[in-house]
């Protein structure tokens, strides 16, 4: 055999290195800067007892679904492009004649994010989809629900540029939920406005 062929032979026994994939840029900045921070500004040195990002669900009502289904195949194909998940259909709970909506009807979407997909999500969202938001002029400061979880609504899923608009050309909003571990509404706003997330002055 000669020298180039075993050569070859020996590169392409070699097993393929993995892909090292960097760990989020907001979780590295949650673990090395708002966490110290957290733990002054509070008084508590057990990390534990400090608020922390614990998942986030975005979620898309597709009311036009009950005539036409192709719109929540839209919300679908848009949902899975925005969060990098395979999102979940969600039914209607009960019947309304007036909206002639049955019971058990597809009418929407929703995807839970947790871990890396989590972090990831967030720095888009506060890096380049709320800053393309139209006269965006900061987020409401009293979006809380009094258990440190925050909820917004965008009614555009154009604001993030990964979605092609010549093929997503039916506006649709989203509702977004961060859910954090914070006991109350101020521990919870410390953390957000930490990660970035623009909360208006109360």
């Amino acid at each position: 055999m000669s020298a180039a062929k075993a050569k070859k032979t020996t590169e392409a026994s070699k097993p393929e290195q993995p892909e090292v994939i960097p760990p989020p840029r907001l979780r590295e900045k949650y673990v090395k800067e708002i966490l110290p921070a957290l733990s002054a500004k509070f008084g508590r040195t057990n990390p534990h007892s400090l608020p922390r990002l614990q998942k986030i669900v975005v979620n898309m009502g597709v009311g036009k679904a009950i005539t036409e289904k192709k719109y929540l195949e839209d919300a679908l194909a848009a949902m899975t492009q925005i969060t990098g998940q395979k999102p979940l259909t969600t039914l209607s709970r009960k019947a309304i004649a007036n909206f002639k909506l049955r019971e058990n009807l597809p009418i929407g979407c929703k995807v839970t994010l947790r871990g890396a997909r989590m972090y990831e999500f967030l720095d888009r969202l506060v890096s380049v989809a709320l800053p393309r938001v139209r006269d965006f002029r900061g987020l409401d400061p009293n979006g809380f629900d009094r258990r440190g979880n925050y909820n917004l609504g965008l009614t555009e899923q154009l604001v993030f540029p990964e979605l092609n608009p010549d093929k997503f050309t039916t506006p649709q909003g989203m509702n977004i939920t961060l859910v954090t571990s914070a006991t109350n509404d101020d521990e919870a706003r410390e953390l957000l406005r930490a990660f970035g997330m623009p909360l208006r002055a109360a």
